[in-house]
């Protein structure tokens, strides 16, 4: 079963992390061969505080 673990800065919407599991899904079916149902995606939505760039936070940047 292939499990794919996702870490995005907060504050993306509900359609786009449905895009992102969508294309996550099929890349794995195509490149692995793994049947749609077997596909697992995992999407960390990870506070902008806790996200460091550039030796500061994505917040401090205003990302």
């Amino acid at each position: 079963m292939p499990f794919a673990q996702i870490y995005l800065i907060e504050g993306r919407t509900e359609e786009q992390k449905r895009a992102v599991i969508e294309k996550v899904t099929q890349a794995m079916m195509e490149a692995v061969g793994a049947p749609k149902e077997n596909v697992r995606v995992w999407i960390h939505d990870v506070p902008k505080e806790n996200w460091g760039i550039g030796g500061v936070s994505a917040k401090a940047l205003g990302r």
